[in-house]
């Protein structure tokens, strides 16, 4: 999945992106209030990691920006304050968490997941779809009790899709939430068919995935 962190102290923000990074998200990383304005407002995230305490933005006011926007990205609060008032109003506002400095980043990551799981209505990280089993915290795909073997980049967009269950998505959705944001001179929108179709190809090795299904006009979904 697709995160931005919005923090001004640059060694904790290359961090937490690092850690990240590690566990398969595809992470931008700004430091002010303008840069984190510009890129909310261009590019697709799944969670924005934002600091409150930015130099020369209100990060109360980015939290506003981001629920008024068409962007649907979870907002967990980074922040060294630990006032009442200003975790009410970052809550009040539409921020799904809050994790007050020093933390672990392990207790950031378990955050993210556990705010992924209620962002789409999921009651466990395993879900089960046609014959086949995903663990999510594991990185595990098994059809039966056989281990389908796929590779990260095809687990992420498989996951991806599992999370979006009975959504279309566009094959530019896809790209950025799977591949990070590109310009659109740069896009290729065969790139998606031609990962979908070596996805549907291995997967049909252990079962049917007529679940997996082509949207015409729009892009792809996975229905279940």
């Amino acid at each position: 999945m697709n995160a931005l962190i919005v923090e001004d102290e640059v060694s904790l923000a290359a961090e937490i992106a690092d850690f990240l990074r590690k566990e398969n998200y595809i992470c931008d990383v700004v430091h002010t209030g303008n840069e984190a304005s510009e890129m909310i407002a261009v590019n697709l995230y799944d969670f924005v990691l934002l600091d409150l305490g930015l130099a020369d933005y209100e990060g109360l006011d980015l939290i506003d920006e981001i629920k008024n926007s068409e962007s649907d990205a979870a907002v967990i609060v980074i922040t060294a304050r630990g006032d009442l008032d200003d975790r009410v109003k970052g809550l009040d506002l539409g921020a799904d968490d809050y994790l007050a400095k020093p933390f672990a980043l392990v207790e950031l990551l378990s955050r993210m997941k556990a705010v992924a799981r209620r962002k789409f209505k999921l009651e466990s990280a395993v879900v089960c779809f046609g014959e086949f089993e995903m663990d999510m915290n594991a990185r595990l795909l098994k059809c039966g009790t056989k281990e389908v073997d796929i590779t990260k980049k095809q687990f992420d967009l498989l996951q991806y899709l599992v999370l979006n269950r009975n959504k279309a998505l566009s094959r530019i959705q896809l790209y950025e939430h799977i591949w990070g944001n590109i310009l659109d001179d740069q896009y290729d929108s065969n790139f998606i068919d031609v990962h979908i179709k070596n996805l549907r190809k291995k997967l049909a090795g252990y079962a049917s995935v007529d679940w997996l299904m082509t949207v015409r006009g729009v892009g792809y979904k996975a229905e279940f």
